[in-house]
């Protein structure tokens, strides 16, 4: 095999896999452990925020120092401190997973630049939006085992959660320590200067090509995170809805959806209007499907999660790779951490500023706010060829 499918690429395609099954069941233990202690939904959203909220500010620097330095150091480092953090979920409560939370967003600023950027460097054009398609399609496939996993310890009573906590730590750092990029132990850090942070957040103004990139990802992951962290409780009051089987459901979309259409993902440095816009009404439509399910039942809560997985699948590796093909190149690395704040923010936000709106309506009203946010992002993907 060759290129994005190459050992060493497949290599790194692996350590994803393994840093973000964490991640896929946290996103249904937290949840569920903060109801059973009487936390509200606002709290709920606030620390399972408090990850991508992190990351968010740590985006732009990320880049910044990926490109002084090459990402396989920076990555080394950062698996101990994923390791610190994962350990922490093991043995402390429901006060501690903030914090945790806090520790394991830091990671992930660092991990997923220097996993993106490495592979961006280490790959001509022609397969650049195939390596970051790969690259998306690894981060979700423990979605599919993931919850089902979480829901398994969370009713045996989590006796297992700490045993699978450390050996994710163990196993990643593992991987990661043996890691390289295009059959080198590291990618050279760029010779050219990098953008200042300053000048680069000026650029979501002054740049029209990353500005409308972040507004759609910034949006849509809204959605993506609302639907992640309120779906385990939401589950309950659809009749015959089963979080574990929906988010399995929807990372299984997702993987499908990025493997078979991964070459389909336009990758000439052009906007395509007409593919933007379906994949934001998808999105539309999927949460349209999930509020009604509350009436409609476990048919329309399932079909939520297709369309809204197919929709995941192609908004984040279109517009990565779109913006690598049309940024400058002596500030992409950090034009790019700014674009993928942009998404940990969404995310951030689908949980602190929907888990009011649940306390305040109901979970079916969510749904119903983020499908209204998509059909706004419809509008905006909109751009008339020239």
């Amino acid at each position: 095999m060759k290129g994005a499918l190459s050992w060493p690429f497949m290599r790194l395609y692996i350590l994803v896999l393994f840093y973000f099954s964490a991640n896929a069941i946290l996103n249904v233990i937290i949840p569920l452990q903060g109801k059973a202690l009487g936390a509200t939904n606002t709290t709920i959203g606030m620390i399972m925020g408090a990850y991508l909220f992190t990351t968010m500010f740590l985006r732009p620097w990320a880049g910044q120092l990926i490109a002084r330095y090459g990402p396989i150091p920076i990555l080394r480092t950062i698996l101990v401190v994923n390791g610190i953090a994962l350990i922490l979920y093991a043995v402390t409560g429901l006060g501690g997973y903030a914090f945790a939370r806090i520790l394991q967003g830091v990671c992930t600023a660092f991990f997923s630049m220097a996993l993106q950027i490495g592979i961006m460097d280490a790959l001509p054009e022609k397969d650049r939006s195939q390596g970051i398609s790969l690259y998306s399609l690894f981060s979700y496939i423990p979605g599919i085992i993931g919850p089902l996993l979480a829901l398994g310890i969370w009713q045996e009573g989590m006796g297992a959660f700490g045993i699978v906590m450390v050996t994710l730590a163990v196993v990643t750092g593992l991987i990661g320590f043996t890691a390289r990029v295009g059959g080198q132990t590291d990618v050279k850090a760029p010779s050219h200067p990098s953008l200042g942070v300053g000048k680069a957040l000026r650029q979501l103004v002054a740049n029209p090509d990353l500005s409308r990139s972040c507004i759609l990802m910034l949006f849509g992951s809204i959605v993506f995170g609302a639907t992640t962290i309120f779906i385990p409780l939401y589950s309950m009051q659809v009749p015959d809805g089963n979080a574990g089987i929906f988010l399995m459901l929807m990372a299984s979309t997702v993987v499908v959806s990025r493997f078979t259409l991964r070459k389909r993902i336009p990758s000439d440095g052009k906007w395509h209007s007409f593919f933007m816009m379906a994949t934001m009404l998808l999105l539309t439509i999927g949460t349209l499907s999930i509020s009604y399910a509350i009436e409609g039942g476990a048919v329309f809560f399932y079909f939520g999660a297709i369309m809204v997985g197919v929709a995941q699948a192609l908004l984040y590796p279109s517009l990565t790779t779109y913006l690598s093909l049309v940024l400058p190149k002596a500030s992409r690395n950090v034009l790019l951490g700014l674009f993928i704040a942009s998404a940990d923010l969404g995310v951030s936000m689908g949980g602190a500023v929907m888990g009011p709106v649940a306390d305040l309506t109901s979970y079916s009203t969510v749904y119903v706010v983020c499908s209204v946010l998509g059909g706004v992002m419809t509008l905006v993907a909109y751009r008339r060829s020239m």
